[in-house]
């Protein structure tokens, strides 16, 4: 009888405790680490929620980056840190779906499923497939038969191994049966560059920086990798129904903390980031422009998401025989 007393009290005592944390959290300033560098998807998402964050709370919300090294810098940090809501991470699907494999098991400073408590998605962005005007197809129909007749011979422009611009190209040719020839740039801003230059001929980039130059009539885009239209660019048809059924290209980005982090403190982060995403505000002024897709979920919806994102890129991967050596 004493001991199931005892037991009782400990229990009411953990519980307590877990309850009165999430009541008093946050007690200082909460640091958000981006890795990414400032002016990114990623930086810019990140300073809107610590804004939220901050706001509601009545805390500094310090936004940290820690770009670099295919965001492998960025997770280690939030990876080690304490469990105490304290330290999150804003990142890109990258560090979480593409990097386990790409760089194998063991290679990594951290473990994508182990060390971290998935909090929420953030924003997805869908990807342009463009090309140089001088590419003589209109359509992905005309694109996949050009590429069929010489292939090897099409350039595409990416953002660097592992990106989000090299993944979706890579799915576009195993779904279309091509082969093309990437070019690895550092960022999606030059590799764009050089496909307005006529130096490479195709690239998969984000809508919001497709969609101006193709409104100059400096490339031509083929299609949008949503599953519909977009609004803004409804003129343009996705890559679906212009030729590829089923294909679909974006990029997600996402917050989480260190694993062990207090439940209790994992949802007052988690339902403040979706007041935040579905606050008719924010989406007209912050969202629409840009362009991107809010990803507001629970915590678990959020880990079964990547669960089957790493499943698929996993599979892309190993398939491509792709790695990076640290």
């Amino acid at each position: 009888m004493i001991r199931k007393e005892l037991a009782l009290i400990v229990l009411t005592w953990v519980c307590g405790s877990d309850a009165a944390g999430a009541q008093s959290y946050p007690a200082r300033p909460i640091t958000i680490t981006v890795t990414a560098a400032p002016g990114g998807v990623t930086d810019v998402v990140a300073r809107a929620v610590g804004q939220r964050l901050s706001e509601s709370w009545g805390q500094q919300v310090i936004i940290e980056n820690k770009g670099g090294a295919a965001h492998v810098l960025g997770a280690q940090a939030v990876a080690k840190a304490a469990p105490d809501g304290y330290s999150l991470l804003a990142a890109d699907s990258g560090a979480f779906v593409i990097n386990p494999t790409l760089y194998g098991a063991g290679k990594l400073p951290y473990d994508a499923e182990k060390d971290f408590a998935p909090i929420t998605g953030l924003v997805r962005i869908h990807q342009a497939l463009l090309a140089h005007p001088s590419v003589p197809a209109n359509n992905v129909r005309e694109l996949i038969a050009l590429a069929k007749s010489k292939p090897g011979e099409l350039t595409y422009a990416t953002a660097g191994i592992g990106s989000a611009l090299h993944m979706n190209m890579l799915l576009f040719e195993s779904m279309a049966g091509l082969k093309l020839l990437p070019v690895h740039y550092r960022g999606a801003t030059p590799a764009l560059a050089d496909v307005i230059a006529g130096h490479v001929n195709l690239l998969c980039v984000s809508v919001s920086l497709a969609v101006p130059p193709f409104r100059a009539g400096q490339v031509k885009i083929f299609g949008i990798g949503s599953r519909e239209r977009l609004d803004g660019a409804s003129d343009i048809p996705t890559v679906a129904e212009s030729g590829l059924p089923g294909f679909e290209a974006n990029a997600w980005f996402g917050l989480f903390a260190t694993a062990g982090t207090p439940r209790d403190i994992v949802m007052k982060i988690n339902g403040e980031v979706a007041k935040l995403l579905a606050d008719a505000q924010f989406r007209e002024r912050f969202l629409a422009p840009q362009m991107f897709e809010s990803m507001a979920s629970s915590p678990e919806e959020f880990a079964d998401f990547i669960r089957l994102e790493t499943q698929k890129w996993g599979k892309l991967i190993h398939e491509r025989k792709l790695s990076i050596e640290r």
